[in-house]
């Protein structure tokens, strides 16, 4: 049985079209790669054009919470390798201080967010449960409103406008999501960088 839908001859591509498509598409792939993907995801802008539309510095928070990272790691192996020694008197400031030092984040959110786009990022959490917070504002400050809500209930910790980092500690008033709804009111792309630790179940984003 065949085919009456098949194509004729005179209706397929010549050869002359198929290398034209095959080169418009190479030469637009190659553009976006060097005014947006390169800049965007490792911070190298050829053209400019990447760092005129806020994508190269996106690229280079990306790489210093890369960087960041891998040195939380290595000082982490570095921990867990070095040899423990008993003493019969230990300091309490001594002890203090090294579990400040040797402190790690659970968690990194990295939120981009286009002039006046608004974002919202919420910790799972159990009535009395602490988190410890950490944010900054990368490319201008944003507004912020720290809150929560769950089972019918609401609550507003904290709020403030143009305001670059801030940092601290979140205690659930009751058994629900806890965090942060940050608005971009520049003229540029700003990158928050929020980062948490403490007594959640998880960290999401909402909006």
């Amino acid at each position: 049985m065949y085919n009456s839908d098949m194509p004729t001859r005179a209706q397929l591509p010549t050869n002359g079209q198929l290398v034209r498509s095959t080169l418009i598409a190479l030469v637009s792939a190659s553009v976006i790669l060097v005014t947006v993907i390169l800049p965007a995801e490792y911070a190298i802008d050829p053209t400019g054009v990447g760092r005129a539309l806020g994508l190269t510095e996106m690229g280079e928070i990306k790489a210093q919470l890369e960087q960041e990272a891998k040195e939380d790691e290595a000082r982490a192996q570095a921990l867990a390798s070095k040899p423990v020694v008993q003493k019969t008197v230990v300091s309490t400031t001594a002890v203090e201080d090294n579990s400040a030092s040797t402190a790690e984040w659970k968690d990194r959110v990295l939120i981009s967010l286009k002039p006046g786009q608004g974002a919202e990022v919420k910790l799972v959490m159990q009535e009395g449960q602490v988190a410890q917070f950490q944010w900054t504002a990368k490319g201008g400050p944003v507004n912020f409103d720290t809150h929560g809500d769950g089972n019918g209930q609401s609550i507003s910790y904290e709020k403030g406008r143009g305001v670059p980092n801030a940092e601290g500690e979140l205690v659930a008033a009751f058994t629900g999501n806890h965090g942060w709804f940050f608005r971009n009111r520049n003229d540029k792309t700003v990158m928050v960088i929020l980062k948490t630790n403490g007594e959640y179940a998880e960290v999401k984003r909402v909006l």
